[in-house]
């Protein structure tokens, strides 16, 4: 996260998580963006048609069980340099989106921590990867996309584009049936405008069971999850008058809102983590360094570790 996004750049993730996987002997497959294609992942690519840095998906498999028991799926948001696309971000503080690929790095952290320490569970990593950019071949407000789940998109903001790509890597994940997804991304300015950068917004469909053993995991590390409501209601949010959902959901309620729509992608116990507030830190803090902090590697290992 802390490095410059001419160097971390899609490809630059991709070269890191090969090399992870040498490390730790574990499997490692890198989607180009004709592979994505041909498997009609049309709101990633959405996302990334605006830049010329091209898009990747990588995944990541440990097995430290038999490939028969279910494994965790984490899924990491990888948007590398985000200017917003068409619906540009002011320009002051822009040089921080390049911290916008931090739920991606704890992925890859927390892979390498369990393939290090040979926890006996089953890990797959999932990070979607891309820069959005603004460009004569960049995706516009009011465009309608359709996403890998067959399920169109109406896109009235190309700022929240973190949600187009995850939407693609969460209907991906339901190839490996996960015993349980977990996503974590820099998503909504709203989670940091609600709770600041003091800890994670957490929401999902997984049940209390594993929201309470994840939230013991945040206590434990200081990385505290503040679970928001997930009610029906906010998916009226969402309905679009000229596709099945749209991509923001209005003024109220943006973290959620932004939930539910990743929420459409899933079938299987998910829990989201937004955790654009204390991705990175603009001055010193006692327990995490200034810049990108690797927060969700300390919760999920603690996590992970503490499962049996």
């Amino acid at each position: 996260g802390n490095l410059a996004p001419n160097i971390c750049t899609p490809t630059y993730l991709a070269k890191q998580a090969k090399d992870l996987a040498k490390l730790h002997k574990i499997k490692a497959d890198v989607l180009d963006e004709k592979d994505m294609e041909k498997l009609g992942m049309g709101s990633l690519l959405s996302v990334a048609q605006g830049s010329q840095e091209p898009a990747k998906l990588i995944v990541l498999e440990y097995y430290g069980l038999e490939k028969k028991d279910n494994p965790y799926v984490l899924v990491g948001k990888g948007v590398t340099f985000d200017t917003g696309g068409i619906s540009l971000k002011p320009a002051a503080e822009m040089d921080e989106m390049k911290f916008d690929m931090s739920g991606a790095g704890s992925v890859l952290g927390t892979l390498h921590a369990v393939a290090a320490m040979k926890l006996p569970i089953n890990v797959v990593g999932i990070i979607p990867t891309t820069e959005n950019m603004p460009s004569g071949k960049a995706t516009k407000p009011g465009d309608v996309v359709t996403s890998m789940s067959g399920q169109t998109i109406e896109i009235l903001n190309t700022d929240a584009e973190g949600r187009m790509i995850l939407a693609d890597a969460l209907h991906y994940a339901k190839k490996y049936t996960p015993e349980l997804c977990i996503d974590l991304a820099t998503l909504t300015g709203a989670a940091m405008a609600a709770i600041g950068k003091y800890g994670i917004v957490s929401m999902g469909t997984a049940g209390d069971r594993w929201m309470n053993k994840l939230r013991t995991s945040g206590n434990n590390v200081h990385e505290r999850l503040a679970e928001f409501p997930f009610w029906e209601e906010y998916d009226d949010l969402i309905k679009s008058s000229v596709a099945e959902i749209k991509n923001v959901g209005g003024t109220h309620a943006g973290a959620i809102t932004a939930g539910k729509f990743l929420q459409r992608f899933t079938d299987y116990p998910w829990i989201h983590l937004d955790i654009a507030g204390p991705a990175f830190l603009t001055q010193n803090d006692p327990y995490k360094p200034y810049g990108g902090t690797g927060v969700g590697v300390r919760l999920l290992f603690d996590f992970f570790n503490n499962l049996s």
